[in-house]
């Protein structure tokens, strides 16, 4: 190797450089046992190639010097995939085999000056090689790869367990591993692929690289996009008149993200809250059942919005009563007018006490003009299983409409949704409410910090986190993801999370439901009857008149009719007595 290196250079190759391309082969070549008079390629071989795919042959320079190349033609899938034989493959050396409409890049030779091994100039030329099948929308590169050590260990070993023991790296073999490492994948073994490899006693390696951007069919109008742009909307809970001062607000924010070409809106959970005032003087699970009525026609106004903004609007989430029962629910509203309708499926144990609600039953994902999505409000983002059902689904974005009250409850959202975006290799936008409502029972103040999370790699900022909003203050973020990063990181991350999942040893999945899902408190174990007796009912207080903000939120019980959890006093043996405490805590 020279001591000391100026420059180097990768290039298409140049019938000029014929000379020192001879040179290197022959250098490269020299200490190979194959049955071969002259192991180059001639210059009409590479006038040849370099008329009919003159972007598929390349070479590395160092110093003006030609050290190394990458030879390639392009050729049909089923070819390239069948049993072969590199004279048959070449079309007899004539490369009549080149198809400018196959799908596959070929390699039909790589080499390097042994004088300049070490520099990873090999790594160089298959990277172009990526790249060059990525630009031609190619559906992959195959090669077939000598085992130049093979016959080392013909004897011990058949050609399935030698490639088993390189890949353990148990044993070296310089072109095996060296593929291996560059994200190839062994097709199959071939025999007296290449006549006179005695190294390889005339085995070959069938080695293929996958481009994950391949479009078999791409189509110029409607094209899924890489970036996708996401306008998230921290809302400010406030006094509204009614539902059309509701309208108003929520359309000021969806024109102002659509304005700057946003693919989605995101609007918080319970964002409808301020509507429940009307009805304060109600128990608070009688008031939100009330403005469970609105969950249509909010529907509808946000499906027209999402028509006549151009946006995907997912509508943070509103109460809506099905069958007796209350769901927390959300619609994603799409631009081509149609809608899908998603539901908490986690219910915290403040909203069945104090709302008597209950938790849904499906788990899925969506899929939009920009990927595929998933949508989890608030405390669901707390449960990893849910969002891992949904990236085995393919799902690229994560969004996760939340209201919390204290920094204690943001504090498990934030850092649940960012373990989310690392653990299963997405982006994970969150949205939440701010201000306070002294008018509205159990609503009264809110925190929240809105934010999107994504992987921690190399090609994302350091911390996990892309963008964030000032903490408690009514504002937007507009924010750019890259899809495409997610696919490389699937592929070529540091760790690839999804992929060394030891499902040999434990997997996740989604049971049948056969009815709906009810409160989590069907759920709860059965104590001894000597250590568990339940309180008396509390007797009902009417609701004070509205005088502003009270000092201590009202925990007013709901009416009969409506669910409603039942405090329980529990007693430890030989321990002190556990009691339930009623306090205002969502999310």
């Amino acid at each position: 190797m020279q001591a000391e290196i100026n420059k180097v250079e990768l290039r298409n190759l140049r019938i000029e450089d014929y000379k020192e391309l001879r040179l290197t082969m022959q250098h490269a070549y020299k200490d190979v046992d194959m049955d071969m008079d002259e192991p180059y390629w001639g210059e009409n071989d590479i006038k040849r190639l370099l008329k009919i795919f003159p972007e598929g042959q390349l070479v590395v320079l160092v110093d003006d010097k030609v050290v190394g190349s990458a030879l390639s033609l392009i050729v049909d899938h089923k070819k390239a995939t069948s049993n072969h034989t590199y004279e048959k493959i070449t079309g007899n050396y004539t490369f009549n085999t080149h198809d400018y409409d196959g799908e596959v890049l070929y390699g039909i030779d790589v080499f390097i000056d042994p004088a300049y091994r070490g520099l990873r100039l090999g790594r160089r030329l298959y990277e172009a090689r990526k790249e060059l099948c990525e630009q031609l929308n190619l559906r992959s590169i195959i090669f077939a790869g000598r085992m130049p050590n093979f016959n080392d260990h013909a004897d011990e070993l058949t050609p399935k367990e030698y490639i088993e023991k390189v890949r353990l790296k148990e044993i070296h073999d310089p072109v095996l591993a060296f593929q291996l490492s560059n994200d190839f994948h062994v097709i199959k073994v071939m025999r007296n692929y290449l006549e006179g490899d005695n190294d390889s006693q005339d085995y070959a390696v069938l080695m293929e690289w996958n481009n994950i951007y391949y479009d078999k069919s791409p189509v110029l109008i409607n094209t899924r996009k890489s970036i996708i742009r996401l306008g998230l909307v921290q809302w400010q809970m406030r006094p509204l008149a009614n539902v059309e001062a509701l309208f108003e607000q929520a359309e000021f924010f969806i024109d102002a993200v659509s304005g700057y070409g946003s693919d989605f809106a995101l609007f918080p959970e319970l964002f409808v809250a301020p509507l429940m005032a009307d009805f304060n003087h109600l128990s608070e699970a009688d008031a939100i059942r009330e403005i469970a009525r609105y969950s249509e026609p909010i529907r509808k106004r946000f499906q027209e919005m999402a028509i006549s903004y151009n946006i995907n609007i997912i509508t943070g989430s509103m109460p809506m009563v099905e069958d007796g029962n209350l769901y927390n629910v959300g619609f994603l509203c799409k631009r081509d007018g149609t809608f899908e309708t998603y539901t908490k499926i986690h219910i915290t144990p403040n909203e069945v006490s104090y709302w008597g609600m209950v938790g849904g039953s499906e788990i899925k994902t969506f899929d939009t003009d920009c990927g595929k999505i998933g949508i989890m409000i608030c405390y669901d983002v707390e449960f990893p299983e849910l969002a891992r059902l949904m990236a085995d689904e393919g799902m690229d974005i994560l969004f996760v409409p939340f209201l919390t009250d204290t920094q204690n409850g943001y504090t498990r959202v934030k850092h649940c949704a960012q373990a989310r975006a690392i653990e299963n290799e997405c982006y994970v936008a969150i949205a939440g409410c701010v201000g306070n409502l002294p008018g509205v029972n159990n609503m009264d103040i809110q925190y929240a910090q809105t934010a999107v999370f994504t992987p921690s790699d190399f090609s994302f900022p350091s911390n996990g986190i892309k963008a964030e909003a000032t903490p408690n203050t009514e504002m937007t973020i507009i924010v750019d993801v890259d899809l495409d990063l997610l696919k490389e990181l699937h592929e070529f991350g540091s760790v690839r999370i999804l992929k060394d999942r030891r499902q040999d040893l434990y997997r996740i999945k989604k049971q049948p439901v056969s009815k709906k899902a009810e409160s989590k408190l069907d759920d709860v174990p059965d104590l001894p009857i000597e250590d568990a007796t339940v309180e008396p009912k509390p007797t009902p207080v009417k609701a004070p008149a509205r005088t502003g903000r009270t000092a201590t939120p009202k925990a007013t019980p709901p009416r009969a009719a409506a669910p409603k959890a039942k405090p329980i006093v529990a007693k430890a043996v030989n321990g002190p007595e556990i009691k339930t405490i009623k306090r205002q805590v969502k999310g």
